[in-house]
């Protein structure tokens, strides 16, 4: 025990690092994600069939595609378009699309289960359809938006740790090469599975 603190004492501004580019990289792409998936699923409900159909097509493929794939093809497919983006942007990128996917799908059936009166409603008050979908129809669909947004971050906070296998410096490429040092196996990955418990029940 007292050898696993001197290496943990001496790890610590890697683990530090991993655990801060870890927080960051969720916490962009969730952000970022929802932002896609709210225009995706405004478009998918209310948009005409030209705009409806690409997004539809965009997102049903997106939502087939494991999530490692959709990493390695933003880390390495990209370049040969002549996109150089590092590990990190290229991590970020694939996490944003595939939780805007998923998001595309959750506020869409949110939005269809609210009767098309309220957007009559609405109307017949003067609002335009922006106003309507402000102040009428997305805080309706928050409620059942909200528990499946939640369990979609915590999906993507798990997700994040795919980026180790593009070089990306989050926690659990810092714990593997700490690992590869020292070979404390059991302690170090327990202390890397309890960051990532205590960071998933934050967000729950």
């Amino acid at each position: 025990m007292e050898h696993f603190f001197h290496e943990l004492w001496i790890a610590r501004w890697a683990l530090a690092q991993g655990l801060l580019l870890t927080v960051e990289i969720s916490a962009a792409s969730i952000l970022c994600g929802s932002i896609i998936g709210l225009f995706a699923g405004i478009g998918l409900t209310y948009g005409k069939w030209p705009l409806r159909l690409p997004i539809r097509t965009l997102v049903d493929c997106i939502r087939g595609i494991p999530v490692l794939v959709l990493i390695l093809a933003s880390f390495y497919l990209l370049t040969f378009a002549g996109i150089n983006l590092t590990a990190v942007e290229s991590g970020l990128l694939a996490l944003s699309i595939f939780c805007g996917a998923h998001m595309g799908e959750i506020i869409r059936g949110a939005l269809q289960s609210i009767s098309h009166t309220q957007i009559d409603a609405g109307r017949a008050i003067g609002l335009t359809f922006p106003k309507i979908l402000i102040y009428v129809l997305i805080p309706q669909a928050m409620r059942q938006i909200m528990p499946v947004w939640i369990n979609t971050a915590a999906e993507l906070v798990t997700a994040s740790t795919l980026l180790s296998v593009i070089g990306t410096a989050e926690l659990l490429l810092r714990t593997q090469e700490i690992v590869g040092r020292h070979f404390m196996t059991f302690a170090f990955y327990g202390l890397c599975c309890l960051f990532y418990f205590l960071f998933t029940f934050f967000i729950f």
